[in-house]
């Protein structure tokens, strides 16, 4: 499988949804739940479905100035593209 276009607009699959506290997000999906936690969290945040991946990057680079942008597009994807593999994301 591939990661998002650019055009891609990510979000949690059918089925799947948030769950635990604040302080310990856990993304539940009908095999369990999988622990979301740091960037990995904030990179499903924004993947609502309303944004592209894109912007979703866009806004990554934003928050995080300090990384530099080619990672951070990569990373996403492949974050995303292992998510999608497991059911959790649809793009």
């Amino acid at each position: 499988m591939a990661g998002p276009q650019d055009s891609s607009k990510p979000k949690l699959a059918a089925g799947c949804r948030w769950g635990g506290t604040e302080a310990a997000r856990v993304v539940l999906f009908p095999e369990g739940a999988i622990r979301m936690q740091g960037t990995g969290q904030r990179v499903l945040e924004l993947c609502d479905g309303e944004r592209t991946f894109a912007e979703v990057v866009a806004q990554l680079q934003q928050e995080y100035s300090s990384a530099d942008a080619t990672v951070i597009r990569a990373d996403a994807s492949r974050f995303l593209e292992q998510l999608q593999e497991k059911r959790i994301v649809d793009f």
